[in-house]
């Protein structure tokens, strides 16, 4: 039977598993640990913690420029340019951070002019962010070889010692700002770690080099992706942003919560996407029915994972909630039921993203996005005011549902992937040739 395995399917199947491997880890110990600190915190500190986290991640998005598949997908078509693209994407991506940094300064001393104590928390988190964004471009040269492993390794080594300080805390009666740093003590190591991995798998982080045609390459490429990353960060966390000034930081504890729940399997499809983004887009090469036939069955798996992780929550969601978080957070319950199904669309967005990227249209992941951005912040501002956190959560998966479904039939050059989602919807392209 292994023997039937081409040797290509087998590095996917692999990589995959170490993916999983990293999340399954994170997962059991983000519930442990992560519960732990909810719990701990309660919901309004809780709510604080979370707040400066989407605030800062609202910002540093921009750091990313949109290279992430970018990169993946120009080493993977030439392996010779590897030193100058990712020492061009390093150089890139620290600018970025350095300016993302400033900028998120700015808005809370804007935005919270009156409280101190959120300034300090935003710096503390945004200067750490911005080690690990610089290199991330690590991650993406080990993606492009199919060989997740190295990277699986450091951050789970590195997840390990934050949690195990996080615990330290709690004991301590340790106040949020110590939890904060830890957190910014998490980006910095795990940006050591990666430059350690590199190091290891015998390749040389002092080969790289910039080149500012390679830099203007990659941004020609990469700028629809960065407003993509942009608007579908805001309306990921704008969500939270905005229940913080127009109801409680409370309130966005408890939102936090169920979001948290909610978003935890998502590490599945995006492992797979990722995994298999290097064999579509060499798929591209070998013509349309083998490029087609592995778009559709990305879509199709995707989408069954979304299905099989959003029906049962929906209905157990009470009894998740109570047993993971206690009582205090009973109101995510509703929050988590609608939530889920937001999942479903990310998981389709994000498998279109690879055809977007390979077919050189990314614009339209920009235009996209910012559509599914603009409703998000649209009924946010009708619903959130009324309903809280609930409404929050329903104005999510509209927006989701636009932004990564829907608005693929509004634009004629990305009709077709539309309809390959609408197959993969009801089930009809799994078994496609």
């Amino acid at each position: 039977m292994l023997e039937k395995i081409s040797p290509n399917l087998r590095k996917i199947i692999g990589n995959t598993t170490w993916l999983f491997g990293e999340k399954i880890l994170q997962l059991f110990l983000g519930l442990f640990v992560g519960v732990w600190v909810a719990r701990y915190l309660g919901p309004e500190r809780f709510g604080l913690y979370n707040y400066v986290v989407a605030i800062v991640l609202l910002f540093s998005v921009v750091a990313k420029l949109g290279l992430e598949q970018i990169i993946v997908r120009d080493i993977s078509r030439d392996i010779s340019q590897k030193d100058k693209t990712l020492g061009t994407g390093c150089i890139l991506r620290f600018v970025a951070s350095l300016l993302a940094t400033i900028g998120v300064i700015i808005f809370a001393l804007i935005s919270e002019p009156n409280d101190p104590n959120i300034l300090l928390f935003v710096g503390i988190f945004a200067i750490g962010n911005s080690f690990s964004r610089s290199m991330e471009v690590i991650d993406y040269w080990f993606q492009s070889q199919v060989q997740s492993k190295y990277v699986v390794v450091a951050k789970n080594i590195v997840y390990i010692i934050i949690n195990v300080a996080k615990i330290i805390a709690i004991q301590l009666q340790a106040p949020l700002l110590v939890f904060i740093v830890i957190l910014s003590i998490e980006q910095v190591l795990t940006a050591i770690g990666l430059a350690v991995v590199y190091q290891f798998s015998g390749s040389l982080i002092k080969a790289w080099r910039f080149s500012r045609d390679r830099a203007l390459s990659l941004l020609q490429d990469s700028w629809p992706l960065i407003l993509a990353n942009i608007v579908t960060v805001i309306y990921m966390r704008i969500d939270q942003v905005m229940l913080a000034q127009m109801v409680s930081t409370e309130s966005v504890g408890i939102y936090s919560a169920a979001v948290k729940i909610s978003e935890m399997w998502y590490f599945v499809p995006i492992s797979i996407i990722n995994s298999v983004y290097p064999s579509v887009v060499q798929g591209k090469e070998l013509g349309d029915r083998i490029y087609y036939g592995r778009i559709q069955k990305l879509l199709s798996i995707v989408t069954i994972i979304g299905y099989l992780a959003a029906i049962p929550i929906t209905f157990l969601s009470p009894y998740i909630v109570n047993l993971i978080y206690g009582v205090q957070y009973a109101e995510a319950a509703n929050i988590l039921t609608i939530h889920i199904w937001a999942g479903l669309f990310i998981g389709l967005g994000v498998a279109r993203t690879t055809w977007l990227t390979t077919e050189n249209l990314t614009q339209f992941a920009a235009a996209t996005t910012a559509l599914g951005a603009v409703i998000n912040i649209i009924l946010n501002t009708l619903w959130i005011d009324t309903y809280g956190g609930t409404g929050a959560a329903v104005a999510t998966v509209i927006s989701q549902i636009v932004a990564s479904y829907l608005s693929g039939l509004f634009f004629k050059p990305i009709r077709p992937i539309f309809w390959r989602q609408t197959k993969a919807l009801f089930l009809m392209g799994l078994w496609e040739k």
